[in-house]
């Protein structure tokens, strides 16, 4: 008797590498969103010479890695994850270019379409949290979820803070100074995607359906995915309605407060009234205090990872939800109600990451296990389609909401709909314990 290939791999082994090689991705793809977000909106209005423009890149970002997430997930289906995540990585590392170009030609047009494409880098650091459970076993998938979401905390982190090393290496380089950080960008993005392309064999997707065809003796193809057939396969589950929920909304919430804080903080500290240029760059106290807020809004958003991964798979889906979901509503009462104070703008935003996590990895480990595996990588694309889309318009309406109600405004209105969900998760919740009582 002969031992086929698959049958002679050990998934367990291949799931423990596989999660090592996906959290060094994300660690060294991490520091171009931390520079994007913390420098983002700022150059936008420099060089469109309008406030209005100031969330155009997180929405071109955020809108890019809505439009990419089927597609990857499309390719992912058809070549596996290896080469769907490489895709989207080198792409954000030719968007990141990209900024430097549009730094140093001035131009508003190259700066959009560099966000675009680094909005395929989300896309894929987004798909990342779901090859880490292809292989998982059922009562260790939130863990494996949330230690690839956790990896990316210092690349995130040290991104909003290498303004003033990454000046330095821009003239070093002959580059202006605030085009420095995105070399930073680039360089950790080429990694990455080299990473993967070389380790990430056996592919864990291909593999886990290699597993299960050995295992039912019989299967075919996954079918093509389609927005709509993503749609009927969460309708046909409670759960999965609530877990998509639960993550859509918590990243347009997430997206349209943080996309906004740094001109708030920026008009704040610099001070109108002191004769500073609303948008300049050159406000360095402004800077710092942005950059060190957007730092710990992003720790918030992935240093706890592996706390809500293991409450995930202790405590449950539904209930990790519901604190998300909870911390989420007081974050933006606090970044709201003190919105003139930098120290509480700064500890909403922390509460703000924090919320994300919790909901989006709890809510990503439910939706992966609510649908059938055929439907799955579908179902995982089209969520990351409606966050991005969520992420897109919450970052298009925030800048209209920032300038018609105010900071105050934005956050109450951001409340409304973390309430929504947050009663949904609770309901959900009673809602299964009475039929388990019943039963």
């Amino acid at each position: 008797m002969t031992t086929s290939p698959t049958t002679a791999l050990d998934p367990q082994r291949v799931q423990r590498r596989t999660v090592f090689l996906l959290s060094a991705s994300q660690l060294l793809s991490g520091i171009g969103n931390g520079a994007t977000l913390s420098i983002g909106s700022l150059l936008a209005v420099e060089l469109s010479g309008s406030e209005a423009w100031a969330g155009s890149i997180t929405t071109v970002l955020t809108l890019a890695a809505a439009i990419a997430a089927l597609p990857l997930a499309r390719l992912a289906e058809a070549r596996g994850r290896r080469v769907g995540l490489v895709t989207g990585l080198v792409a954000a590392m030719v968007g990141a270019l990209l900024f430097i170009v549009a730094v140093m030609t001035r131009s508003f047009p190259i700066l959009v379409l560099g966000a675009a494409l680094l909005g395929l880098g989300t896309a894929a650091n987004l798909q990342a949290r779901f090859a880490a459970v292809d292989l998982a076993e059922p009562e260790r998938r939130g863990r494996s979820l949330s230690t690839v979401v956790w990896a990316i905390t210092i690349g995130a982190v040290a991104g909003p803070n290498l303004i003033q090393p990454g000046a330095a290496v821009g003239q070093a380089l002959g580059l202006p100074p605030i085009a420095g950080p995105f070399v930073f960008s680039a360089g950790g993005l080429l990694l990455a995607s080299v990473l993967l392309f070389v380790g990430l064999r056996p592919d864990p997707l291909l593999l886990s359906r290699r597993l299960a065809t050995a295992a039912k003796d019989s299967g075919g193809p996954p079918p093509r995915g389609t927005v709509a057939s993503g749609l009927r396969a969460v309708g046909s589950s409670r759960q999965a309605v609530l877990s998509l929920a639960a993550v859509v909304a918590a990243h347009g919430v997430m997206v349209a407060v943080m996309s906004m804080t740094p001109l708030h903080l920026q008009q704040l500290v610099a001070g109108s009234h002191a004769g500073h240029h609303r948008g300049s760059t050159n406000d360095t106290d402004a800077l710092v205090v942005i950059g060190l807020t957007i730092s710990l809004h992003i720790a918030g958003m992935f240093a706890l990872s592996p706390l809500w991964g293991w409450l995930t798979d202790k405590a449950g889906r539904l209930q990790t939800i519901a604190i998300g979901h909870g911390m989420l509503l007081l974050a933006v009462f606090i970044a709201g109600l003190g919105q003139d104070q930098p120290a509480l703008v700064t500890a909403g935003l922390v509460l703000l990451g924090l919320g994300w996590s919790a909901a989006t990895i709890a809510g990503s480990t439910l939706l992966a296990e609510s649908v059938s595996p055929d439907a799955r990588v579908t179902v995982q694309g089209v969520s990351d389609t409606l966050m991005g889309a969520a992420g897109a318009v919450g970052g298009a309406t925030s800048g209209l909401l920032l300038a018609w109600i105010g900071y105050t405004g934005l956050n109450v209105a951001s409340s409304v709909v973390v309430a929504a969900v947050l009663v949904l998760a609770l309901a959900t919740t009673i809602r299964g314990r009475a039929s388990v009582s019943t039963n």
